[in-house]
């Protein structure tokens, strides 16, 4: 317990920073009418005052936290600020006569705020603007959040993996508490975030959206997160301008805020094309849907070039990015598109991206540590250091990643066997996981784009809750705080 107390002033103070973004959708439900306006004010003073309780309660204790504080303050804002966050949600729904079990609302806070994109609601077209614009102001708050994670915490556990911004700023990414440095680098990468952010917002509306749909398709689009104030998701649209534009910031936003952080700073934009994770990615990226293209080509689903191109550009991406809109039901495509796009999730995003997943950088040290063990086998007394970006990777970053990747396929399995020994069919069960884990949203059958999670049992829905924060703090940062060393000072 008293390892615990020194986190509680910060926990608090996050709590109760959380509380004012809820100004945003109550100024929204009361500038509209939209008769949610009743859903915010107590969920504000009841999450002002519990972020209040906690800051005092551990005041006295309040001391410069280490690494271990780091991780357990971060894994505990992750799984409390979703029950905040849902208290909207439940007042609106219990007020409208419709009421939704906690779990489901909690499932999706915590689908919005892990930027998921999964959800248990339908008759989105019917909602009140506020509550839409809510769960999409949820994802592009929780992209923020994404990358503060990346920056303060990540690096103290060796899997942050953004080696072009550990050779390019020798300070961040090196320190070991949260120092004012931190919280410079932080602040500028919420600015590039920020940017880009209203770059997109104006290209959405240039392009036929209503300011209100661009506003949240914007929090949706720059966190990868995919919610949508439509039940049809993008495809509402109908839009093959909108198609586009959306499929280049999803591109953006797959790839390392902290390459555009270090570019802007340093006045030189190659350092862009230079970094070897979002060549790879931009690489996958465009190669996966040029494939998909040709495939949905080749089996006569699509007889137009341009429409079978834009489908494959726009779904691939969207799948692949973890973003998670669609604009149709690719599952009706042949079964090797949708499982490709669905494997895609977990590799296809950068390593200090809003996206989740094993991410690039990761899949690049784990291919690059493979080659190495072969050459092994024929040269035992090889030395050959694995590089990224021209940077050694040091031999506790390679064993780092390895065992990120095995706690990432023993969680994936594990999930996957309970949710079908719940019932859940093994198709079902298995795309409901790598989704949830990777932080995509629509999986495959029941959970398709053409679903969602409604249909799940309360253990089924909790399991997905719990496999969607396990990919967002990226596995060992959240596992590590259930080991008793963990408690050990």
């Amino acid at each position: 317990m008293k390892s615990l107390l020194p986190v509680l002033p910060i926990l608090g103070t996050v709590i109760m920073i959380f509380s004012g973004t809820m100004l945003l959708p109550l100024s929204v439900a009361w500038f509209f009418a939209d008769g949610a306006v009743t859903a915010y004010a107590p969920a504000m003073v009841v999450t002002f005052l519990c972020g209040a309780l906690l800051w005092f309660a551990g005041l006295r204790a309040k001391r410069e936290l280490d690494r271990r504080d780091g991780m357990l303050l971060v894994s505990l804002v992750w799984t409390l600020i979703p029950v905040f966050a849902c208290l909207p949600l439940l007042a609106y729904f219990h007020q409208a006569g419709a009421p939704i079990s906690f779990t489901d609302a909690y499932f999706e806070a915590v689908s919005g705020l892990t930027t998921t994109g999964a959800s248990v609601l339908v008759g989105l077209d019917k909602l009140p603007s506020s509550i839409n614009l809510w769960r999409c102001f949820m994802q592009w708050l929780g992209g923020m959040g994404i990358l503060v994670l990346m920056v303060a915490v990540l690096p103290l556990i060796g899997v942050g993996g953004s080696q072009v911004f550990n050779a390019e700023s020798a300070g961040p990414l090196k320190e070991s508490k949260l120092t004012p440095r931190m919280a410079q680098t932080a602040k500028g990468l919420w600015t590039v975030y920020c940017l880009i952010s209203l770059v997109c917002v104006v290209a959405f509306r240039l392009g036929g959206m209503t300011w209100m749909d661009a506003w949240m398709h914007m929090f949706t689009t720059m966190s990868l997160g995919g919610l949508s104030s439509h039940d049809a998701s993008f495809g509402f649209f109908q839009s093959p301008v909108l198609e586009w534009t959306c499929v280049v910031f999803m591109a953006i936003a797959s790839c390392n805020f902290a390459v555009y952080f270090v570019a802007v700073r340093k006045r030189n934009f190659r350092r862009i094309l230079n970094d070897g994770e979002l060549r790879a990615t931009v690489a996958v990226l465009i190669g996966s849907s040029l494939l998909v293209t040709v495939f949905l080509l080749a089996t006569d689903t699509y007889q137009s070039v341009e429409e079978a191109t834009r489908m494959a550009f726009f779904n691939v991406i969207s799948i692949a990015s973890t973003t998670g809109y669609a604009t149709t039901d690719y599952t009706l495509w042949p079964v090797f598109a949708p499982l490709f796009m669905l494997v895609l999730s977990g590799v296809a995003t950068s390593a200090g991206s809003t996206g989740a997943g094993i991410k690039m950088v990761r899949v690049i040290i784990l291919l690059r540590q493979t080659k190495r063990e072969l050459l092994r086998i024929l040269h035992p007394r090889l030395v050959a250091p694995i590089r990224v970006n021209d940077t050694e990777v040091p031999q506790p970053t390679v064993f780092a990643v390895l065992s990120f990747a095995m706690l990432y396929g023993t969680a994936t399995i594990a999930i996957t066997m309970a949710l079908t020994a719940s019932g859940l069919d093994f198709e079902t069960s298995f795309s409901a996981v790598v989704a949830s884990i990777n932080n995509t949203g629509p999986g495959l059958h029941r959970v398709g784009p053409a679903g969602n999670y409604q249909g799940l049992t309360d253990f089924q829905t909790w399991l997905c809750s719990i496999a969607m924060l396990l990919g967002r703090l990226e596995v060992l940062s959240l596992v590590v705080i259930f080991t008793p060393t963990f408690w050990r000072r």
